[in-house]
């Protein structure tokens, strides 16, 4: 066993383990994600941060899912940002981050918030066709960073979201990697979110690349105008920019709060 420093993360109820220092490969990360997120049986977190100095570029992060499985998230992206920053590990307000997704620009826009460049959405699937629950319609598929499915609500609060993003997450209109699923309602000129998370097999109380999902499936389909005003399911704040281009968007970014839980020592 050895001893393993951690700090813990939350982009607005979006946890994170977060390990730094040490070349550590892509089978020890995934299996320190399953162990380390695991609820009762360790810290207990959504996904495990992996950052560190790489190339050119002062940070780089990498992000795995509670199962192991490697993905980009948007949150845990601002959350590795706001480390970077508030350890020293990089200088200045405004810095490149490396991502899965490539290099993404983080900026630091006050005390425990983060705006994050993302990903360009190359061509969103609004109404797009499947065989879907009962209910359950029209659904906007498109890729930021990872696969969402945006389903519109009238009662986000009332939605059963574990049910039927359990049964929309596999579905065959999305592939076979399946997809994760947002349950959105507009109220008051902002959008609320719900998000079943694929990886984490449930819903959790904030995702990143699923309130952008929100944010350009909206706006695509003239229910919105950028910038987007959003709220997570914890009742975190975000705002998403966007530029309509083409069937998609561009010049897109995330801004939300990030903030250092606690940070300890565990032996793994």
């Amino acid at each position: 066993m050895e001893k393993i420093n951690f700090w813990k993360m939350s982009g607005a109820g979006n946890d994170f383990v977060l390990l730094t220092g040490g070349a550590r490969g892509a089978s020890v990360l995934k299996g320190l994600a399953v162990k380390l997120c695991a609820r009762r049986l360790g810290v207990g977190a959504d996904g495990l941060l992996y950052v560190s100095k790489t190339g050119g570029n002062p940070a780089a992060v990498r992000y795995f899912n509670a199962d192991g499985s490697e993905a980009f998230c948007g949150n845990g992206s601002r959350c590795a940002a706001w480390w970077a920053y508030s350890s020293g590990l990089v200088k200045g307000k405004e810095f490149p981050l490396t991502t899965s997704c490539g290099v993404l620009r983080a900026e630091i826009t006050g005390r425990e918030s983060v705006r994050l460049s993302m990903p360009d959405v190359s061509a969103a699937r609004l109404d797009h066709k499947g065989k879907y629950p009962a209910g359950v319609g029209p659904v906007h598929f498109l890729n930021t960073g990872v696969p969402h499915a945006v389903v519109p609500v009238r009662n986000v609060e009332a939605a059963d979201v574990e049910g039927l993003g359990r049964a929309l997450r596999y579905n065959k209109a999305f592939g076979p990697e399946g997809t994760n699923v947002d349950f959105v309602e507009l109220r008051g000129g902002r959008a609320l979110v719900r998000t079943y998370e694929r990886g984490v097999e449930g819903e959790t109380l904030a995702c990143g690349t699923g309130l952008t999902a929100a944010a350009v499936a909206l706006t695509l389909a003239g229910a919105v105008r950028p910038p987007v005003i959003l709220a997570a399911r914890s009742g975190g704040k975000f705002k998403v920019w966007l530029k309509p281009a083409g069937g998609g968007a561009s010049a897109i970014r995330l801004q939300g709060p990030a903030k250092i839980v606690f940070e300890g020592e565990i032996k793994c």
